[in-house]
């Protein structure tokens, strides 16, 4: 795991939020026994899903992790911002196959967005969204490793 690279893709439209996902993030990489963790910052949300799509394909990393928060407002905005970034995040990691956590708060206020991070009480979830990605690659591993010959198999 050690030689593993890990890009972590951030929105940083609420600048306190996205640096205490990204601490837990790291945090939880590196206890994984990751190697290099690299970050790029864009300013919302909806923007993670071409940013995590140009990290995937770059072929310098093993997975992608996306942070960031939508807060609900007084408008549509918020279902179409978060229902987009989910839906660009799962089809990057499913059209590339690096697998990609979803660190994305979509809550409808401060005081819950806060209680999802590093230090609140409830689930941490720039954490969650790396053990994610580590799971995920967990999972390929195994399969690669138990795969059987081409062909059919009797039993």
């Amino acid at each position: 795991m050690a030689d593993q690279r890990f890009a972590l893709v951030v929105a940083r439209f609420y600048e306190e939020l996205a640096d205490a996902l990204v601490t837990s993030a790291r945090a939880a990489l590196a206890e994984g026994g990751a190697g290099e963790v690299d970050a790029y910052d864009v300013p919302g949300a909806f923007e993670l899903p071409l940013a995590a799509r140009y990290a995937a394909e770059s072929g310098r990393y093993s997975g992608v992790v996306a942070l960031g928060a939508v807060i609900r407002g007084e408008t549509d905005h918020y279902d179409y911002v978060c229902g987009e970034s989910a839906r660009g995040l799962q089809d990057v990691q499913l059209a590339t196959g690096v697998p990609v956590g979803f660190g994305v708060l979509t809550v409808d206020t401060m005081e819950q967005a806060q209680a999802r991070v590093a230090g609140g009480p409830k689930r941490d979830t720039g954490r969650h969204a790396a053990d994610a990605v580590l799971a995920s690659l967990a999972v390929r591993d195994a399969v690669r490793a138990s795969r059987a010959r081409p062909g059919f198999t009797t039993w």
